[in-house]
């Protein structure tokens, strides 16, 4: 099933996110209290409404509680982003990023129950989207145009074969580099070795094929 994600707040950031998210598959609702950049966004987004950002029965009518996880992306604003963060966990919603634009704003928000908090100069609207749709990616970094550096966990039907049968290389065209075991990196690790459904691997691999880990 597609993943159901809200945006509030349509600045550059917001929109970015929206947009890449819809792109990938998901099914995505943005919130903004001006109508006429709900409207700019209405056609590349599932749905886009203008209300009240800080009034929790509008948001709980918009269908915030049914999201399985809300972006408030909306870092100039500090009192509209406490009660965003707020009304989305009274509301239920199980994972609530919200955008900061410094530490202290960060501590803050965290303090009034963001799971996740992020600066967009250090983690861009795109590599966040990938992150929450995908069931199997945990992080990634680009090295290049074409190629990057992935953390995923092992798909279901990997688990309890070893490298050496799944050949990685040869069926998904990746590279397989270290097994995380306890948050330390095996680069020396036994292809014979059964994976583990959590023991992430760090692979390397073309940027193109990075959607046929999202799902």
């Amino acid at each position: 099933m597609n993943k159901s994600i809200a945006v509030i707040g349509l600045g550059r950031y917001g929109k970015s996110i929206a947009t890449e998210l819809y792109k990938n598959g998901a099914d995505v609702l943005v919130i903004d209290e001006n109508p006429e950049i709900v409207n700019e966004i209405a056609d590349s987004v599932t749905c886009a409404m203008s209300l009240d950002v800080c009034d929790m029965d509008a948001l709980r009518e918009a269908g915030i509680s049914n999201m399985d996880a809300v972006v408030v992306a909306m870092a100039d604003s500090l009192d509209s982003s406490i009660m965003c963060v707020m009304s989305a966990k009274e509301l239920g919603v199980p994972k609530v990023i919200a955008k900061a634009k410094d530490e202290m704003m960060e501590k803050i928000l965290r303090r009034v129950g963001a799971d996740q908090v992020v600066f967009p100069e250090k983690e861009s609207g795109i590599r966040l989207s990938h992150k929450l749709i995908s069931e199997h990616l945990v992080d990634y970094f680009d090295l290049s145009d074409s190629t990057s550096l992935v953390e995923i966990l092992p798909r279901a039907e990997w688990v309890g074969k070893n490298l050496r049968e799944l050949n990685l290389r040869k069926e998904y065209k990746i590279n397989v580099v270290a097994v995380i075991q306890n948050d330390e990196f095996n680069i020396a690790m036994d292809p014979d070795t059964p994976l583990k459904a959590d023991e992430p691997l760090l692979i390397i691999m073309k940027k193109s094929d990075l959607k046929r880990f999202e799902r």
